[in-house]
């Protein structure tokens, strides 16, 4: 049975072309970069190419760019950094549909003293600068504001709210991790102060990530060891992750173009295709302002967790809005933060595209959906009384 990946926002499929330059460094390239023997310096220098290939694609210079283990690293870091080297400052402003390793981060600094503003969306997701502005106090350290929701695929106006920030003398951060490689960035262009990508979101491997530093930001490490990455994290490098990733980085940048025309031409056929067959759906979040390759649909009356084990039958992989994982029954905070209705929140379900994904998927995907649907509805009792109602008026 063949696999039809949609959940391109969970992780991605190693590109073939980041593994070939990954390969050596297992094999022939496995000096340490920080030697003094030439062996060891060749992998520095690979290092350095990288570096430069990263910042290519965010518009920025090489000497900003830190290689860390993953985005939520890079979040922690940027945050704690913040509060380091601001310790007179106890404010910290997020949004309330910002991904666990800011929220959960921030609901534990909570714990330790600091207060913790969370702006609201609306209906679409959508951010309100006013409310921005009106949080921002003498006391507000920094503001980290997600560029692209996961889960949505909505996009902030993050440029403008840094520019918000800085008329107050405030750092500002941004969860870059789903926008990076789908939209155009570039920090020559903004106030944005720190940025955090995660490779495998972009089809680099697990375990390698990146905090951007605007030159003149102070910074104070969250890893502290060596000398790597100029003093500002310790630890060994990962020479062959960082390979990948910027290969990754000019790949992303190359495929732009297609990620916003065929990949959004694909997640456009996917939804209204479903939304026109299968009655009782609505697309959750901004339909204009959100990534190319990013769906959430809500099937009102039926569990997500239902959906997606009917789906995993035929081969197809997406992800649910509900939070199950925990043994909770509540939807998403993402989705109870938009105001989505209970029946239609637990039946939500995200697909993300990639630049892999083809026609043929899409139309199976659309074949077979409206049934699996159908046949969660007739179990359900709710739906009998609430939605076959709705359905026959």
């Amino acid at each position: 049975m063949k696999t039809i990946y949609l959940d391109n926002n969970a992780t991605t499929k190693v590109a073939d072309e980041v593994l070939e330059v990954m390969l050596p460094y297992f094999t022939q390239l496995y000096g340490n970069p920080s030697s003094m023997h030439t062996f060891g310096g060749q992998v520095g220098q690979r290092i350095r190419d990288a570096r430069e290939q990263v910042a290519a694609l965010l518009g920025a210079l090489p000497e900003e760019i830190i290689f860390t283990s993953c985005g939520t690293e890079s979040d922690n870091a940027a945050i704690h950094s913040a509060l380091l080297t601001r310790p007179d400052k106890k404010h910290i402003v997020i949004s309330r549909v910002e991904h666990p390793a800011i929220r959960a981060l921030c609901s534990h600094l909570g714990t330790q003293g600091y207060k913790i503003t969370e702006l609201p969306v609306n209906k679409n997701g959508l951010l309100d600068l006013e409310n921005l502005e009106n949080s921002l106090t003498p006391d507000t350290a920094i503001v980290s504001l997600m560029w692209a929701n996961n889960e949505t695929g909505v996009i902030f106006p993050v440029e403008e709210a840094a520019r918000l920030a800085h008329d107050k003398g405030i750092l500002f951060h941004t969860d870059a991790v789903q926008a990076v490689g789908k939209i155009p960035i570039n920090m020559k262009n903004n106030a944005i102060d720190m940025l955090s990508i995660s490779g495998h979101k972009l089809h680099a491997p697990k375990g390698i990530g990146v905090l951007y530093i605007r030159r003149g930001t102070k910074f104070s490490p969250f890893l502290i060891g060596g000398h790597q990455e100029k003093g500002r994290r310790g630890g060994t490098e990962n020479a062959a992750g960082i390979a990948g990733l910027g290969r990754a980085c000019e790949l992303a940048a190359k495929n732009m173009d297609t990620e916003n025309n065929r990949v959004k031409r694909l997640r456009d056929k996917l939804e209204s295709e479903l939304l026109k067959k299968i009655p009782q759906s609505r697309v959750n979040g901004d339909i204009e302002n959100r990534l190319p390759n990013t769906t959430n649909i809500s099937f009102e009356y039926v569990e997500g967790e239902a959906i997606l084990l009917l789906m995993n039958e035929l081969g197809i992989c997406a992800s649910s809005g509900s939070a199950c994982t925990s043994g909770s029954l509540q939807p998403s905070h993402v989705l109870r933060a938009m105001g989505v209705p209970f029946t239609m929140a637990h039946g939500s379900i995200r697909f993300s595209l990639s630049v892999y994904n083809t026609e043929e998927e899409v139309d199976f995907v659309i074949e077979k959906m409206p049934a699996i649907i159908e046949r969660l509805r007739g179990m359900s009792p709710f739906w009998n009384q609430a939605g076959q109602a709705c359905t026959n008026q």
